[in-house]
């Protein structure tokens, strides 16, 4: 059971795009980090436990000399960078000082096409993020020092990247470390290492997924329909389909260390599942814990706020602020 608690308030509201909340928890400093996008900015904020904002501040994407602002597609907060797109900038954590950049090669769009990146995530020193190409660019970060390459591009899809998912458990049983998704609904499941290799392709059914995830060797996508299904993530197999939402899916998240698994989308509706597998047959099992209507808003983000998903924050376009909910 989640009850609503203290909003956060926002200068403006969040744009009506999906997976458009990035949270980080910050464990050591009892402080929580959000990060909203709405055109050519991204709203950066920290919180107390009990919902008062500590800081705020406005983040312009940095442009070349003599180009119009760019709109700001995503934006993704990790312990050690805040990152921006649609074009590649890394910033400090806390958004001060930008220390990477990285153009897109729009070469090969034409007249009538964006180069755009969308899809975020991290894997140990690695960042990953997709394009509007279908190409996805593989950053190698350093440990220390302002070093950072583009090691390489993981090429599967032939629609624009929608969502990028990396595995949290370090478990050697589990081989599928990276999931990507793609406009045409199409998944690529990776394993890195030396070599990253591509271990299956679960094919798209003519609907977008624009949202996923990966849990100990289970897939989760979001699609446009409102379907959430669940896979197999090493066979490509579905386990799962669940009927989850009346509109389209924009945004799930996972508390790793309970697997539970959020789901948002545009029929105003957050839903909180569990997710495990049966101990006999190792087959993908899914319990419905809680759902929760914000009433009269187009959902547009939706994320945890901490690892055991004890509580969640929700935006919403034309609101500005951040719902938070927590358990009781």
């Amino acid at each position: 059971m989640f009850r609503r608690q203290r909003s956060i308030p926002l200068r403006g509201s969040a744009a009506a795009l999906c997976n458009n909340l990035s949270v980080l928890h910050l464990p050591a400093s009892n402080l929580t980090h959000f990060g909203v996008v709405h055109g050519p900015s991204a709203q950066l904020l920290s919180a107390a436990p009990e919902g008062v904002p500590l800081a705020q501040r406005q983040l312009h994407v940095k442009e070349g000399a003599g180009m119009s602002p760019s709109l700001i597609t995503q934006v993704r907060w990790f312990s050690y960078a805040l990152i921006l797109a649609p074009i590649f900038q890394m910033y400090e954590s806390d958004g001060s000082i930008m220390v990477y950049w990285h153009a897109l090669d729009s070469g090969d769009a034409s007249s009538v096409q964006a180069a755009f990146a969308q899809g975020i995530a991290a894997y140990d020193h690695f960042i990953f993020v997709g394009t509007w190409s279908g190409r996805v660019l593989v950053f190698d970060i350093p440990t220390k020092g302002p070093n950072i390459v583009l090691r390489e591009e993981l090429v599967g899809h032939q629609t624009p990247v929608t969502s990028i998912s990396t595995e949290p458990s370090k478990r050697q049983d589990i081989v599928a470390d990276l999931v990507t998704a793609d406009d045409s609904g199409l998944l690529c499941v990776w394993q890195l290492g030396s070599e990253f290799t591509l271990l299956t392709c679960i094919p798209g059914f003519g609907v977008p997924c624009l949202s996923v995830q990966l849990w100990e060797g289970i897939v989760a996508a979001g699609y446009g329909n409102g379907q959430v299904r669940l896979y197999d993530a090493t066979t490509g197999a579905l386990h799962i389909q669940i009927n989850a939402h009346a509109r389209a899916v924009c945004a799930l998240d996972l508390a790793p260390e309970v697997g539970k698994l959020l789901s948002a989308a545009e029929d105003t509706f957050v839903h909180i599942w569990k997710l495990s597998r049966s101990p006999e047959s190792g087959s993908i099992e899914v319990e419905h814990c809680h759902g929760e209507c914000i009433p009269d808003t187009q959902v547009c983000g939706a994320r945890f706020c901490d690892v055991s998903g004890s509580s969640f924050a929700v935006t919403g376009y034309d609101l500005a602020e951040i719902q938070i909910f927590s358990s009781v």
